[in-house]
């Protein structure tokens, strides 16, 4: 009666473990917030169907500037996982990492009615 669910059937989409996606690592190379914007800078060179199917999911989504909060979002990915893998990335040349600048400690208020819109979203 206790059918497994279609995923596992097909052998497609199985359940990776977050540390083996990251190989064990749990911070990111480089310092990566939350808020940091994310842009893909996938050159031509770069062969699409070589990427992990992570990072080709990264890439398609950061076609639109998204923040780190909204690709781990979006992707039902945790948001250690997704820091880790942008890092990785960004060390590549994959995407681009856009870190907000604060004006005198205040936050730039394109980016908080960003984050608002996506909040929103969830």
């Amino acid at each position: 009666m206790n059918e497994p669910p279609p995923q596992a059937k097909s052998g497609r989409n199985r359940l990776i473990r977050p540390y083996a996606v990251t190989g064990g690592r749990t911070a990111p190379r480089t310092q990566l917030a939350l808020e940091a914007l994310v842009s893909s800078a996938t050159a031509p060179s770069v062969d699409f169907a070589m990427l992990s199917t992570e990072y080709q999911a990264i890439t398609s989504l950061c076609r639109q500037i998204r923040s780190v909060a909204e690709v781990s979002a979006m992707l039902h990915m945790p948001l250690g996982v997704t820091r880790v893998l942008i890092a990785d990335m960004a060390a590549e040349g994959l995407v681009q990492i856009h870190h907000p600048s604060l004006d005198a400690g205040k936050p730039d208020l394109n980016l908080l009615e960003r984050v608002l819109s996506g909040l929103r979203r969830l």
